[in-house]
């Protein structure tokens, strides 16, 4: 049974970049709205914002309006959505110097001719701003600072969505199946007490991140798995563009030691892509050599790998200063050193790794997904800006601009039509049965040597059928775990990880043209 109802003006699952500029949009224009933000990890800081290390695109001096949005719209393949790319073009530096600059001091890196600008892949003009090597994190602990000072904000850790609530479904009277399909809100899984809540919420913002951890080799934290996705998916939400995961070309590889992100700054300052004998070879594959887009680096690492029969290729800046690269890549440096790699000196043995969803629930310019009072935003989101790949240092913008556009329309939408708390939902019903989580693990690690196999940088009919038989099962199963099992983190975790699974593979299988970071190789057969 739940333990007890709560309610709130506004619930926002999820704790990162996008959360926190919802919320804060959402207190300025109705400082008196009552908000509660969840977070399944024990630390709030613990989010995909905080491992960002690149930076944000700000705006070069130099650039046209139009510059950023031709970037975009090339790097996304032809597939990224105009309006999207032109509102976070128009409206991004604005709110930038507004919220980032003016009011949480986020200490970007500055000169004495101001603010630093890095480049990065297919980017025309310098135009990101960092925090060293670590900028997520930074603007990702300023506005959390920020948000706990305010009064009328809730935050609950350890605290997971489990589903998305809605007359039509968990209403206590039958009828209201007949009612159109609106979220009133969550039942969220309290994990240090072990008990079930119902959330009421007028409003519902799904800010859960992505969905790498679905894919063995992965740039993301542990709970990167799909869950907004796999909850909006349930409710009956417009899910688009799953196909098109985003691989990381450079995460950190050492037999044996967890992956991390090293930066496509790292290339933006000079670093250059080097195989086992020294050769740079970005130069056959595209005419920006080291800064072409990530989905053509990541292929051109991988063919390279296959060709010559290696696990890895490099990242070589060691003929950069020692002394500028601690203070550049302070981050990077000191985990690289930690594994006896000093990046002064060594070239950086990397690999490809699932990195970003260009594709998520759909929503319009405004946050909102086809499901009345629901709204997505962040990674979870697909508003189209991405397309077919996603544009370096995008991302964060991209959870400024509609965050801040979603919790004004929020806002409007709390003052125009107040109504109460939608209160006959069914009470949640415990399941009874101890499931192994040795068998949990093991279904992990199937879903994620699936994924990476048949579903990577390299796709092929076959291999997504093949995909598709392993998931069918594994879904299944999980099912029969999730009906009378009882709660636990790893259970919700990997039932919202098998659907999700289940929707890239559809997705990929459905869509028969290479793209972007859907690259489908089909053999071409020949009549002799």
């Amino acid at each position: 049974m739940s333990d007890f109802i709560h309610k709130t003006d506004v619930l926002i699952v999820g704790s990162g970049l996008s959360a926190c500029t919802t919320a804060f949009a959402l207190l300025k224009e109705n400082p008196k709205v009552q908000i509660t933000i969840l977070s399944s990890a024990k630390d709030l800081e613990y989010s995909a914002s905080a491992w960002a290390q690149g930076g944000i695109v700000y705006k070069n001096p130099d650039e046209q309006a139009n510059d950023l949005v031709n970037d975009i719209l090339n790097a996304g393949a032809g597939l990224s959505n105009p309006k999207a790319a032109e509102i976070v073009a128009k409206e991004g530096p604005t709110l930038i110097k507004d919220i980032l600059l003016d009011v949480l001091k986020v200490p970007f890196e500055k000169n004495e001719e101001g603010y630093k600008l890095t480049e990065e892949a297919a980017h025309s003009y310098p135009r990101v701003l960092y925090c060293a090597d670590q900028t997520g994190l930074s603007i990702q602990n300023h506005f959390l600072h920020y948000l706990k000072e305010q009064k009328n904000i809730a935050f609950l850790s350890s605290h997971t969505a489990i589903d998305l609530l809605t007359p039509s479904h968990h209403s206590t009277n039958q009828l209201d199946r007949y009612a159109p399909q609106k979220c009133v809100g969550a039942y969220v899984f309290d994990e240090q007490k072990q008990c079930v809540k119902t959330i009421l919420a007028h409003h519902t913002v799904l800010a859960t991140g992505g969905l790498g951890r679905l894919f063995l080799n992965t740039t993301n934290p542990k709970l990167s798995r799909g869950d907004g996705i796999a909850m909006a998916y349930r409710l009956g939400a417009r899910i688009m563009n799953l196909e098109f995961i985003q691989f990381h070309p450079t995460a950190f590889y050492k037999k044996g030691s967890k992956k991390f992100l090293i930066s496509e700054t790292l290339r933006g300052e000079g670093g250059v892509l080097i195989d086992h004998s020294g050769h740079a070879f970005m130069n056959a594959y595209h005419p920006l050599s080291d800064l072409a887009p990530r989905d053509i680096v990541a292929r051109s690492i991988h063919n390279e790998m296959l060709k010559q029969n290696v696990s890895n290729v490099y990242l070589d800046i060691s003929h950069k200063k020692e002394a500028w690269l601690k203070q550049r890549f302070p981050y990077i440096y000191k985990q690289c050193l930690k594994q006896g790699v000093d990046i002064s000196k060594d070239p950086i043995p990397v690999v490809p790794a699932a990195h970003y969803s260009c594709g998520g629930v759909y929503t319009n310019e405004y946050a909102q997904t086809s499901i009345e009072q629901l709204w997505a935003v962040g990674e979870t989101a697909c508003t189209g800006l991405h397309g077919a790949n996603r544009l370096a240092s995008t991302s964060l913008l991209e959870n400024i601009v509609f965050g801040y556009r979603g919790g004004q329309a929020i806002a409007k939408s709390l003052k125009q039509s107040p109504s109460p708390h939608f209160v006959d939902i069914s009470h949640w019903k415990n399941g009874e049965v101890d499931i192994e989580d040795e068998l949990l693990v093991q279904d992990w690690i199937s879903i994620q040597h699936t994924m990476w196999n048949y579903v990577g940088l390299v796709r092929t009919p076959q291999r997504l059928d093949r995909a598709q038989g392993i998931i069918r099962t594994l879904s299944e199963d999980v099912s029969k775990f999730y009906a009378n099992g009882k709660l636990s983190q790893n259970l919700l975790g990997l039932r919202n990880a098998v659907t999700v699974a289940q929707l890239i593979v559809t997705a990929a299988q459905r869509n028969k043209h290479s793209q972007g970071s859907h690259y489908l190789k089909v053999k071409v057969e020949t009549k002799k």
